[in-house]
Order: C-alpha cells, then structure tokens, then sequence
C-alpha cells in the first residue's frame, strides 16, 4: 500500500467514523491481484459508556451485578469495525475506488490485538501488519486532508 493509498484509506475510514473515538488502527498488508489492489483494516473505536457509568453510580444492584460491573471497569470494551478498500489498478476502471466500513463486534483491546496477531501470523504478513495509536490515526487524516 503505497502512502497516497493508505492516506485515502484512513481518510475514508475518518469520514465514516468519528476519529475522536478511534482508539486503535490496524492495517494489514495490500494485496494485489490481477489488476487490483486490495486492502483491510481493523478499527476499535471507543464506545459511549455514559450509561455503563450511571449503572455502576447506582446503589441499588445486586452483588452478581457488581462483579460484573468490576470486569467491565478493568476490562473497557471497544465497538469493532473492519474497513476494506478496493483500487483498480489497470484496465477500463483504472482508478476506480470502493471503501466499505462494518462493524464487527465489541471486545476489549487485549482481543482486538490477540485476533489481529492471529490473522496476521495465519496470513504470512506478521511485519505488514501497521498499528496506529488514536493520536497517529488523527495526525496521519489530519496531514491527508491538508494534501
């Protein structure tokens, strides 16, 4: 994935989700076939607990609720989404760009990371895999956009 490339991919990804909210970025290597060039990557974006923090504020719950609600502090979810993008590289369609962004799950950073470690020693791209902290997600779509 050359720069230009990726600079398109994460500004997409910023215009479909809100960056201030992007805790992590993982960017698995390009693959090019034929005359495209595809690409995938696995966001986590901070959830709004505005309604978790009223629950566990709450004196009236159980000790079950309690536990649970211990786990969930140490552990702080993440709503996880899967971005892909797909270039045309040759051909009639030659610059032809499709970007899709789903959300996939909800899980702590710890999973995120473990799963993203997994694919990428599964798929023979452990060094092409990039992560990008929330800060240098916002500073390489905030460099993207001045471009």
């Amino acid at each position: 994935m050359t720069d230009e490339v990726r600079a398109r991919f994460l500004a997409g990804i910023a215009a479909q989700l809100p960056p201030h909210l992007v805790q992590e970025v993982h960017l698995f290597g390009a693959i090019r076939q034929g005359g495209t060039e595809s690409g995938v990557a696995v966001i986590a974006v901070s959830r709004n607990d505005a309604l978790d923090i009223a629950l566990v504020e709450d004196d009236n719950f159980t000790p079950d609720e309690e536990h649970s609600r211990r786990d969930s502090a140490a552990a702080p979810r993440f709503t996880v989404y899967s971005a892909r993008y797909r270039l045309a590289l040759k051909g009639l369609d030659r610059g032809k760009w499709e970007m899709s962004v789903t959300e996939e799950a909800d899980a702590p950073l710890l999973t995120v990371d473990a799963v993203v470690r997994g694919v990428s020693r599964r798929s023979g791209d452990v060094d092409e895999t990039i992560r990008l902290s929330g800060d240098e997600f916002r500073a390489a779509t905030l460099v993207a956009a001045r471009t």
